[in-house]
């Protein structure tokens, strides 16, 4: 794993925590009537794209081993070029079935990069 992936990891790791945090007890009703917590989200979802565009580019074999990887970049694209036209429905399918599923694989990633690092 290159150097700089960690930070790349660390970082998506923890919007992708965040993301659950502010979905978590929520329905999704809850969730597209709250402008506050809607926009929380969009906001780690865009950080969390951006964070593995930039691992995708700086060490694509580490990219690879994120499952959904060119997925979740192309909703940060769509989250932040294309606002007017976001289907919430899929936003909160997102935020509660496949961001909890890509947290282990995160948190283990980063382990992988802590220990390579020495750390």
């Amino acid at each position: 794993m290159r150097p700089e992936a960690g930070a790349h990891l660390w970082d998506a790791a923890d919007a992708a925590r965040l993301v659950d945090e502010f979905t978590r007890g929520r329905s999704e009703v809850d969730f597209i009537s709250d402008l506050i917590v809607r926009s929380a989200v969009e906001r780690q979802l865009e950080i969390l794209g951006e964070a593995l565009n930039r691992l995708r580019r700086d060490d694509a074999d580490t990219g690879a081993r994120v499952p959904g990887l060119d997925r979740i970049v192309g909703m940060r694209n769509i989250l932040a070029h294309e606002y007017g036209d976001i289907d919430y429905e899929i936003v909160w399918r997102a935020a509660t079935t496949s961001v909890p599923a890509l947290i282990p694989v995160l948190d283990e990633l980063v382990d992988e990069a802590r220990r390579g690092a020495g750390l």
